[in-house]
């Protein structure tokens, strides 16, 4: 049987402060903190027998109820965090984001291109799937991380897909 990975994007978080380098403590808003405890009558029938997520507070948080109402611990891994573009957060992000889903191979200044992403969540999974053989595993964590995850595995995402995922949102995969 392979590995059953649910992947979760975060709920609704508070927003990120333009002209400023994303907070790994940005947390969830207080309408992603309900949305997150609502979350937990429909990842516990999944069944998990581990719960991983991003070091990311808003991803953390956004699995935490559901690891306890297990039982389970959140173990962090940092490769399950999210994209890092290189870019601060400006009114006309989109337009940036746009050119790199256009043309994945880019890269702004320091950051990650969508390729390399592809490349650290197909190979988070994998990894996943060689600790955690034949079992479910629940993984918070971001909207550009599942979205290249997704392609990682024959998926498909695009730049509308990833416009269009809810907050939180729930993607099942195997490995």
């Amino acid at each position: 049987m392979p590995t059953r990975i649910v992947l979760v994007r975060h709920a609704q978080s508070v927003p990120p402060r333009f002209g400023e380098d994303d907070d790994d403590t940005r947390p969830l808003a207080p309408a992603g903190l309900v949305a997150a405890d609502e979350l937990v009558s429909r990842l516990v029938p999944y069944e998990p027998a581990v719960v991983l997520s991003s070091p990311q507070m808003r991803a953390v948080q956004t699995v935490r109820p559901t690891a306890d109402a297990l039982g389970l611990p959140v173990v962090t891994w940092p490769e399950l965090r999210e994209w890092e573009p290189g870019l601060l957060p400006t009114p006309d992000w989109e337009v940036l984001y746009a050119r790199s889903w256009a043309d994945p191979s880019w890269v702004y200044g320091a950051g990650e291109s969508l390729d390399a992403l592809t490349r650290r969540a197909g190979d988070a999974l994998a990894r996943i799937g060689v600790e955690y053989p034949d079992v479910t595993v629940l993984v918070g964590s971001h909207g550009t991380f599942v979205s290249r995850a997704l392609i990682a595995v024959g998926r498909h995402a695009d730049f509308d897909s990833w416009r269009a995922m809810p907050m939180p949102a729930i993607y099942e995969v195997t490995a």
